[in-house]
């Protein structure tokens, strides 16, 4: 996978996830973060097809910069490290500095995605 510092760089992702139904891949692009060798997405309100799919598959393809990666995903589970790990990368990247409040609060309602590249 790409250095860190090339992934700071990159401000999308495009994931592939296969459809639940069709079996077909489904790509969308997103913003995502990486830390701590991880890549995070963040969704707010109703899960869409996306998330929908890769809870039913959670092997992923994601598109950064030019390289492939393929992953294991999975919805972070609130309160835990990991989830809270999502939401600062995700907030500073795209935003700067946050307090722990304003984390809670961005993302009150969004479920955060950890994708474990293979």
């Amino acid at each position: 996978m790409n250095s860190p510092e090339k992934l700071k760089n990159e401000k999308f992702v495009y994931l592939t996830t296969k459809g639940r139904k069709s079996g077909k891949d489904h790509e969308v692009e997103l913003w995502f973060a990486h830390s701590n060798g991880k890549i995070y997405l963040s969704h707010e309100g109703e899960y869409t097809d996306w998330i929908r799919n890769l809870l039913k598959d959670s092997n992923v393809r994601m598109k950064i910069g030019g390289e492939v990666i393929q992953g294991q995903a999975k919805i972070a589970i609130n309160g835990s490290a990991e989830r809270e790990d999502g939401m600062r990368a995700l907030y500073e990247k795209y935003y700067g500095p946050a307090t722990k409040e304003a984390l809670e609060d961005w993302f009150e309602l969004s479920a955060v995605i950890e994708i474990n590249p293979k």
